[in-house]
């Protein structure tokens, strides 16, 4: 199955066939950024990419939101001088959501942009992370040094997708929960109904395809494209004051942002989402954080303004909408999440 999502074109497929690069006139080199946890992933994208008769180097950064640094991307910026990486060569981000984030941030600013192809091993990365053009590394908040890069092609193996363990199945789902309740009843039917058991060829066109609706009508995220965000504002706050993993972070936050929904804009179905939640598996509170430091994190939320705080709430199952919240909403979000 082929999707176009804004300049990238989005192969989901079982097992690697064909060519793996879009045709690319005087590519010569390809530095694949991995991780430990995608290192046999990688093993393949690398052979394949040298029976294509290219020069291929594997350059390794760290698990999860560490490899989200300057300091990271910087000792990458340092290999790619060694091996001679020109602009018409290409970074291959073969791992999880970080390893896209920081594979696209350099290919990004690397001599001004180079070309960008994702491998995404993860759930997570597969619906979301990979996907849309956003880059980021993380400074004192999530993702708060970044730029809009499209990756040229992304290819997601549901065969790879299929062999996860249920923690990182959890972590992706939470993403697919997330698209289904900004998008498409239909997914969040299909989650509630088989939770981890749902079929990945079922989720996956799903939720890339609400993406790739929101990603059309607004690719630099001025406006429409913030729905995605939704439960990210508290989420991520909790994920950087915490050990917590993006997923189970991103549940927890969706908790905050139905009960703000309920109070703010009438949303019916709060215990519903909460249901839908604890469906996949993950945790809906996180007592024992600190109120305060969650606090001061959804204060540099990326989506605030002058105007202060903005949220993405429901309305309804697929009616999301962005609204300014003020303390008092702020307060009951963290009271549903046990703070």
């Amino acid at each position: 199955m082929e999707l176009k999502v804004g300049a990238t074109e989005v192969m989901i497929v079982s097992g690697l066939r064909g060519g793996l690069l879009p045709e690319r006139e005087g590519r010569r080199r390809v530095a694949i950024i991995t991780q430990p946890g995608a290192s046999q992933q990688a093993v393949l994208v690398s052979r394949r990419l040298k029976e294509a008769n290219l020069d291929v180097d594997v350059l390794g950064v760290p698990d999860r939101e560490e490899a989200k640094t300057l300091n990271v991307a910087a000792t990458l910026y340092e290999r790619f001088s060694r091996i001679g990486l020109g602009r018409e060569d290409t970074i291959v981000g073969v791992g999880g959501g970080a390893v896209t984030d920081l594979a696209g941030f350099v290919a990004g600013t690397w001599m001004r942009g180079v070309e960008v192809v994702h491998f995404p091993t993860t759930l997570l990365g597969a619906v979301d992370a990979s996907i849309g053009g956003k880059t980021g590394v993380n400074l004192s908040g999530k993702n708060l040094v970044g730029v809009f890069w499209d990756p040229t092609r992304v290819i997601i193996d549901l065969d790879v997708l299929e062999k996860l363990p249920s923690a990182l199945l959890q972590e992706g789902m939470a993403e697919a929960l997330k698209a289904g309740l900004i998008g498409d009843a239909d997914l969040v039917e299909a989650i509630e109904a088989d939770g981890l058991e749902v079929s990945l060829d079922k989720v996956v066109p799903a939720a890339v395809k609400v993406k790739a609706e929101y990603v059309k009508k607004d690719p630099r995220e001025s406006s429409e494209r913030a729905m995605l965000n939704f439960g990210h504002t508290v989420g991520h706050a909790v994920e950087y004051a915490s050990s917590f993993s993006h997923g189970t972070s991103v549940g927890v936050g969706m908790v905050a942002a139905a009960a703000v929904s309920e109070a703010d804009v009438g949303f019916a179905e709060k215990e519903r989402v909460i249901d839908a939640i604890s469906r996949i598996g993950l945790r809906t509170s996180v007592n024992g954080l600190d109120r305060t430091r969650v606090r001061d994190l959804i204060g540099v939320d990326k989506k605030r303004d002058r105007k202060g705080i903005r949220m993405v709430l429901l309305e309804a199952i697929g009616q999301p909408t962005l609204r300014h919240v003020d303390d008092t909403m702020i307060n009951l979000a963290l009271e549903a999440i046990g703070l």
